[in-house]
């Protein structure tokens, strides 16, 4: 059983598909052979976002010490 690769616990525990750690609740999969340095970014939906997608903000965000959004 491999430690788990964001806190290094020794011990993760296998459930279906994939290891999960008790002590930090990360999930990776069994058969890892995607590089861990690889950065998955979502959008609120939960669907994975890849280079080249377009996203909306539709929320105005308000800049510290100035009037305008």
């Amino acid at each position: 059983m491999p430690n788990c690769p964001k806190c290094d616990s020794e011990y993760p525990y296998e459930d279906g598909p994939s290891f999960v750690c008790p002590e930090c609740a990360h999930e990776w999969p069994i058969n890892a052979e995607e590089d861990e340095d690889r950065l998955i970014v979502k959008d609120s939906n939960g669907a994975v976002l890849a280079d080249g997608d377009s996203v909306t903000v539709i929320k105005d965000l308000k800049i510290k010490g100035s009037s305008s959004v």
